[in-house]
């Protein structure tokens, strides 16, 4: 039972075919989706795909390529999103310095309102953090000093000593198609404690081998596990039942 805990089905090259994608998923041994949303309208769809769809889940968020588009109706709709079946974490939010698309300082901003807004809703939190490792970390400690900060670290592209920064404020990691592609990932996923990893496809994105290039799809999960287990020197088995069980654990799944 494999756990996607980070996809885009709201994806405009995804989401037409949403039934379908779910019913492959499954002939793999997918049996969860996390269904992220990034903005307004691609979390609006999330929350509504998954109430239509067994097996899908909705987290709402603004991106930090879109901070600088936050304002007071973009918080109400999100925190009214927020509170939809289904919806089940609060992202992805957080920094990306790669292509700074808002400015940093904005990024930053709306990074603190919006985890404000998570504890306040009682969400665990989803995180992209890119080349901004530093400045993640140090506001996620501005936070961690007054309450317990649940969140996962998406497509974690940090390193292993980061790793060990973060572990010790609870955080999870998630770690997608990038274990597929050149090596250089076996020091920082031997850092994740076992009890916080988790996997995801991305999708769209980041396509593990074979099918790097083409679109990305949660059936295609069961290739990352593969790799991780080959890497941490476990079976497919026992990757697949460590990470389902943390998915569920961060996500509070089956309660």
């Amino acid at each position: 039972m494999l756990i996607d805990s980070h996809a885009h089905l709201n994806d405009p090259r995804l989401k037409d075919r949403v039934n379908e994608i779910m019913d492959d998923a499954r002939a793999a041994g997918v049996i969860a989706v996390v269904n992220s949303g990034y903005d307004v309208p691609s979390s609006r769809l999330a929350a509504e795909q998954a109430t239509q769809c067994e097996g899908l889940y909705a987290t709402v968020g603004l991106h930090p390529h879109d901070a600088d588009k936050w304002n007071a109706e973009t918080e109400s709709e999100l925190v009214g999103l927020a509170h939809c079946p289904k919806v089940i974490a609060y992202g992805e939010i957080g920094l990306d310095y790669h292509y700074d698309r808002s400015p940093r300082e904005v990024q930053k901003e709306v990074f603190r309102l919006q985890l404000d807004i998570a504890f306040g809703l009682n969400l665990p939190v989803i995180l992209h953090v890119r080349e901004a490792h530093g400045d993640a970390l140090a506001i996620v400690k501005e936070f961690a000093s007054r309450a317990k900060v649940n969140m996962l670290l998406h497509c974690y592209s940090g390193s292993a000593e980061m790793v060990r920064e973060y572990s010790m404020l609870g955080a999870y990691f998630s770690f997608g198609g990038i274990l597929t592609f050149a090596g250089g990932k076996e020091r920082v996923l031997a850092a994740v404690p076992k009890d916080r990893l988790l996997l995801e496809t991305d999708c769209p994105y980041m396509t593990p081998v074979p099918y790097r290039g083409q679109t990305n799809v949660p059936a295609y999960l069961p290739l990352i596990r593969d790799k991780a287990a080959q890497l941490l020197d476990m079976t497919a088995q026992e990757l697949e039942q460590l990470t389902a069980c943390n998915a569920k654990r961060f996500f509070g799944l089956g309660k």
